[in-house]
């Protein structure tokens, strides 16, 4: 029987959407596969890794019957990617093989049955749904992802925290030595929730997500919708269904770290202030990533030097007419915050050479990133 037949940007676009989370290597073999449940025109593709689970519908020609089985998602893909864009293919089953057929080209795939694959349970007690655009969320994601830990002990902050609280969503990512917060409005008012979501998940999520660089289509509007549960979070956007376990344990309380009344503060182009850092970055050592930045009336001065006893030297005019502080950083902590923002001016908040340095975006009120001075 014809599962679906269809041109092949069409069934690409659909299996890239619901693979980003296929692991290569698994215990269990059928997570390598994708879920293909086919009801009459529309056809459901789901993946799962056991603790995220992403599903989306298409509608594609093909015999009325309905179907299902489970195929090698990446060989798939694989396949198609090799295959032209505009040409049509048809995906077949018979006798627990696919077939996948474009121009003169004939693929058979083995399969293993739709029963076997394992399905996220969903939790039953979801709380209120409530939606942003994606172009907000993935604006978010963007400005505090970076901070995120990588394998940390602290499992709680290998993921981001999202708040939702009356009117406004809450997101902060810290990895211990600095801390992104980002903030937006929303449509409603909900009671509180906080849920801490995977990094894998949060990565797949902005692979996901729509903004206005992805072109001008009306379906790059469509808003995302969020349901929080104790143990799971649930988003459904652009004909895509996508449920994760979060993250147990207690975040830390993101409000005592920032800092609230540095007295000596300075507003300067982001482009600039991160170029200069990215120079004087090349002559750090690998391990110490520690920059000096001098900062004293009209002027901010960027020092580093490594080991074979090179050095480096920027300056930048500034208006400034605060204390004379000498700080250090580490300049890979500064150059992510700077590279993952599009605003022209940044603010920098500053106290002494001991405390927390806080950077902060003159027109956006709800955007603040935290950075922990380092000994050089």
């Amino acid at each position: 029987m014809i599962v679906l037949k269809a041109a092949q940007e069409k069934v690409l676009g659909a299996l890239q959407a619901v693979s980003g989370i296929v692991e290569r290597r698994h215990t269990l073999p059928i997570l390598a596969n994708v879920l293909i449940r086919k009801t009459g025109s529309q056809v459901e593709l789901t993946s799962s890794d056991l603790e995220i689970q992403v599903r989306t519908t298409a509608e594609f020609d093909g015999d009325a019957s309905n179907f299902a089985t489970t195929v090698g998602a990446r060989k798939l893909i694989d396949i198609l990617r090799s295959l032209p864009a505009d040409q049509t293919v048809t995906l077949s089953a018979a006798q627990n093989k696919l077939t996948l057929q474009g121009g003169k080209s004939r693929f058979t795939l083995q399969t293993l049955p739709a029963d076997d694959f394992p399905l996220v349970q969903e939790a039953a007690d979801f709380g209120p749904v409530f939606s942003v655009p994606q172009k907000t969320l993935k604006t978010l994601i963007n400005q505090v992802h970076f901070a995120m830990a990588v394998h940390d002990i602290r499992y709680y902050l290998n993921g981001i925290l999202f708040v939702a609280e009356g009117k406004s969503l809450t997101l902060v990512a810290t990895d211990g030595h600095r801390l992104a917060l980002a903030q937006a409005n929303l449509d409603v008012e909900i009671p509180k929730q906080e849920v801490i979501l995977p990094r894998k998940t949060v990565l797949e999520l902005q692979r996901l997500l729509k903004d206005d660089k992805d072109g001008k289509d009306e379906k790059d509007n469509v808003p995302i919708e969020m349901r929080f549960a104790g143990n799971q979070a649930k988003f459904s956007f652009s004909g895509m269904e996508f449920v994760t376990k979060l993250v147990e344990g207690k975040f830390p309380d993101y409000n005592r770290v920032i800092p609230k009344n540095h007295k000596n503060h300075v507003t300067l182009g982001r482009a600039p202030l991160l170029a200069s850092l990215q120079r004087a970055a090349i002559l750090t050592s690998e391990k110490f990533k520690g920059v000096r930045v001098n900062i004293e009336p009209g002027v901010l001065r960027i020092a580093s030097s490594n080991a074979e006893q090179e050095e480096a030297k920027e300056e930048l005019e500034v208006d400034y007419d605060g204390d004379a502080i000498e700080i250090g950083f580490n300049v890979t902590y500064l150059m992510d915050a700077l590279a993952n923002m599009s605003v022209e001016m940044v603010k920098l908040e500053l106290q002494d050479t001991n405390s927390s340095a806080l950077f902060t975006v003159p027109e956006q009120a709800g955007f603040k990133y935290v950075v922990m001075p380092m000994r050089i």
